[in-house]
């Protein structure tokens, strides 16, 4: 499986990090751990939300997707913000 991915700061809670991974629970210590240059600075990591597909590409496809448009950012990050309450 592959996965696409969203992490909220506990430092920063208006933050999150979207990605994707083929091991997520790797992925996800990796974040936490400091071995990420681009997450390290906002330690540690919650992860609050996660899609499952069978191919890489299509984890891929999503996560750039997500990160280009706001049309489906937006509407995303509101609904997981508001599970978060």
């Amino acid at each position: 499986m592959w996965y696409f991915y969203v992490l909220q700061s506990q430092v920063d809670i208006n933050y999150f990090y979207k990605g994707s991974t083929g091991d997520l629970r790797k992925r996800f210590a990796q974040h936490n751990n400091g071995e990420v240059d681009s997450t390290r600075p906002r330690r540690p990591w919650k992860l609050v939300y996660y899609e499952a597909y069978i191919t890489e590409k299509t984890a891929r496809d999503r996560e750039s997707h997500v990160k280009r448009s706001g049309s489906i950012s937006i509407p995303l990050l509101r609904r997981i913000k508001e599970s978060l309450k």
